[in-house]
């Protein structure tokens, strides 16, 4: 049965719409989840963050499908790897995304909070708060729900993850939480996607350089973020009130 045919007006109270959307769609595939989510709930009021990492080909390419003008996030912390850079100009051409939005943290805050680039050392949850968590706020204003990557698999706090949540006002939408390893590596097959470059010398999951190291675990594809530390998240997906002060 075609989504269409389910329409119900939106409703104002984010847990009434959340059962209603993850009652409908929780066993949706992923292009159902999307198309109803573009099309349908929040047209012209969604977006996707996207690291362009080791997994992103396949939202993106899921993303262009339905509309390759989606205003697509991606934030340049200023120490992502070369090939990251390289890769994401390619799959940009590649499917035709006419949305890309690059984001950058405030050139002051860096100078002051971050003056030689070493944060990351002594502070990694400060330094994602000022490289990646901050620059997104702004460009989040004026959208309702936003797009993530994020699938159960990942572990931790992932594995329960719904396919929609509502959180800091905002609706998310997690088309690919049911996903897994075989999953994604079938639809890169099947759609002859390229891979970015670092997952072939052991990186299943890529965020900037000075955190991210080949996996150890063939069990945890973010083993080899922030190896050696409690940390597992960037920040994106935390509250602001669970985040860390920068002082």
């Amino acid at each position: 049965m075609p989504f269409e045919s389910l329409i119900e007006a939106p409703a104002t109270d984010p847990a009434v719409r959340l059962a209603r959307l993850n009652g409908e769609l929780r066993q949706a595939s992923a292009q159902t989840i999307l198309r109803a989510a573009i099309v349908r709930e929040w047209a012209g009021d969604l977006t996707y963050v996207s690291s362009f990492g080791a997994e992103s080909a396949v939202m993106l390419a899921l993303i262009a499908d339905v509309d390759p003008s989606l205003p697509i996030q991606f934030i340049d912390t200023g120490m992502h790897f070369p090939q990251t850079l390289d890769y994401r100009d390619e799959l940009i051409a590649r499917l035709g995304l006419t949305g890309v939005r690059t984001l950058v943290p405030d050139a002051e805050a860096r100078r002051t909070e971050d003056p030689k680039s070493m944060l990351w050392k002594s502070n990694p949850d400060a330094c994602c708060d000022l490289r990646k968590v901050r620059p997104l706020e702004p460009a989040l204003n004026g959208y309702s729900a936003w797009i993530t990557g994020r699938k159960r698999f990942h572990g931790g706090a992932r594995m329960s993850l719904p396919v929609f949540e509502y959180a800091a006002g905002r609706y998310k939408v997690n088309p690919l939480a049911g996903w897994n390893q075989d999953d994604v590596d079938l639809f890169l097959e099947q759609r002859d996607l390229p891979r970015h470059p670092l997952v072939a010398q052991g990186y299943p999951s890529i965020g900037c350089w000075p955190c991210t190291q080949p996996a150890d675990d063939p069990d945890n594809p973010r083993a080899g973020r922030w190896a050696g530390q409690e940390k597992t998240e960037c920040g994106l997906h935390v509250e602001r009130n669970e985040r860390p002060r920068v002082f």
